[in-house]
């Protein structure tokens, strides 16, 4: 074991040796290109090849995440420059700057990610999809969502895992929420990206998604062991669940019958995409599989990160507001009776009538 380790504490000093020796040589064109384009601004890349990172990935695991950005925007002000995730870069925390950046994107602004994340989203990610490709992607995916057909039954679906979950939490003395609502949440997307149900497939994929989402934040070091390597792997192991399941679905579209498969509407985003991306709207040839494959990988992030955070901070904020507590409580109870009374459905409308409740969630 101490071979190993001191193999790659030699192999870190000799990369590091490397690092140094081609920044001191380059130094020179690099100030004259500094003077060209532009004064970076203040701030430090840290320590060679892995920069600021420690402290980056350090800070999210205390109770002030945005300690990082805080220290270094006292010290260098609202916008300064850091190495992290591998890649050198500048930060503003400054929302003017930001507005130019955001008006700009693709124009005078390039989007770029770091490393890691590029390794793991590969080639036919959402990120590398650009101009007219991503327009036609986001307009099919948000069609299929804005549908009534399908907020007819996400809102089914999202009530009957709901109850599940609250039934099972019945005798449970503890309760980790995020975790909890990952859980639902993340059924709930498969169910309206794949069509996907409970099984032994579902709680696969669940497993490998968790393996694989830890690897977004990391050093981009890709040997046996690291964060990275075990997301690919896991990454490797998603792709090859879904593509099984999308090269059913298209064999099935394949079968049915033209005027069939017109009028039948899509039941998922896997549907939508295996229909419709096409060169032209009457051409049958779609994308290539991968490509399909990565975005509903991609889409899957939301209800294992995003959504389950969201709620988390919803739940944290009302325990520390009883007043709004109250106050949604009895807007979300009125509405319970109203429907107890009447003996109908839940309803999409429904929840969006909820005018206080909506706030909470636009606010989380």
């Amino acid at each position: 074991m101490e071979w190993f380790v001191g193999f790659w504490i030699l192999v870190g000093i000799f990369v590091g040796w490397c690092w140094y020796s081609r920044e001191k040589s380059s130094s020179s064109s690099d100030v004259t290109m500094e003077q060209k384009s532009g004064v970076l601004p203040k701030g430090s890349f840290g320590w060679p090849l892995i920069g600021e990172t420690l402290d980056f990935i350090a800070a999210g695991y205390t109770s002030q995440p945005v300690s990082f950005m805080e220290k270094r925007r006292s010290l260098y002000g609202k916008v300064f420059k850091t190495h992290i995730l591998g890649t050198p870069i500048i930060v503003s925390t400054d929302p003017a700057v930001n507005k130019v950046v955001l008006q700009n994107h693709g124009n005078i602004f390039i989007p770029a990610y770091p490393k890691s994340i590029r390794e793991i989203f590969g080639e036919y990610s959402i990120l590398q999809t650009n101009g007219t490709l991503q327009k036609k992607v986001h307009a099919l995916i948000g069609g299929f969502l804005r549908s009534p057909q399908f907020k007819t039954r996400i809102t089914k679906d999202i009530e009957h895992h709901v109850k599940l979950t609250l039934t099972s939490w019945k005798d449970r003395p503890l309760l980790l929420i995020q975790e909890e609502t990952q859980k639902f949440t993340f059924k709930v997307l498969v169910k309206a990206l794949l069509s996907l149900d409970p099984s032994d497939d579902l709680d696969f994929l669940k497993r490998e998604f968790d393996e694989f989402i830890k690897g977004l934040i990391c050093l981009p070091i890709k040997l046996p062991g690291t964060r990275l390597y075990k997301s690919l792997k896991a990454k490797e192991r998603i792709f090859k669940l879904v593509k099984k399941i999308v090269e059913q679905r298209k064999l099935g579209l394949e079968k049915s019958e033209d005027q069939e498969h017109q009028n039948t509407i899509p039941n998922d985003a896997v549907d939508v995409l295996l229909r419709d991306i096409s060169g032209e709207q009457n051409d049958k040839q779609s994308l290539s599989l991968d490509f399909i494959i990565s975005h509903i990988i991609e889409l899957m992030i939301p209800g294992e990160e995003t959504v389950p955070m969201s709620m988390t901070l919803a739940v944290k904020f009302l325990s520390d507001c009883p007043v709004a507590l109250e106050l949604l409580t009895e807007e979300n109870m009125k509405l319970k009776r109203q429907k107890t009374d009447s003996g109908d459905d839940y309803c999409w409308t429904d929840y969006m009538s909820l005018q206080f409740t909506q706030n909470v969630s636009n606010k989380c």
